[in-house]
């Protein structure tokens, strides 16, 4: 019983955040609206899965995201913006099955900053806890010293 589905339960990765189980509409319009722009699919694991980005999300600036790394660990890029794992049908893409929703939550769980440093990429996992603020004291006024 093969029926194409009319929503996909994909993850969502946004810059600085952990990805996200979301449910979107199965079509090039929702697609876009996720991401933020036209789409573009890479398909960089043997498991068949689609990373869905917006296709100039670089151009425009949107800020890095994850690295994407072969291997060896190495990042040969990295994706800007909003992007969706996907999993990948016979002839579309399809809803990602649980243990590959679990396999790539992991994978990209860590939010990572980018810094440019001359011309070399610095990635760098964001902590999950922010740092704990101390209360905010006033500093004693002069004529209270």
């Amino acid at each position: 019983m093969r029926m194409a589905e009319n929503t996909l339960s994909v993850l969502k990765i946004a810059p600085g955040q952990h990805p996200q189980q979301v449910e979107i509409d199965n079509d090039l319009k929702a697609l876009q609206q996720a991401v933020g722009g036209s789409i573009g699919a890479s398909y960089p694991f043997a498991d068949p899965v689609a990373i869905v980005y917006a296709d100039d999300g670089k151009l425009m600036g949107l800020p890095l995201n994850r690295a994407l790394r072969d291997e060896d660990g190495q990042m040969y890029d990295a994706v800007a913006g909003d992007f969706l794992v996907v999993g990948l049908g016979e002839e579309d893409f399809a809803s990602l099955p649980p243990e590959m929703v679990q396999k790539y939550e992991q994978l990209f769980h860590q939010p990572e900053a980018f810094l440019k440093l001359g011309n070399r990429l610095l990635v760098l996992p964001v902590p999950d806890e922010p740092p704990a603020e101390k209360p905010r004291t006033k500093p004693p006024a002069e004529h209270d010293r």
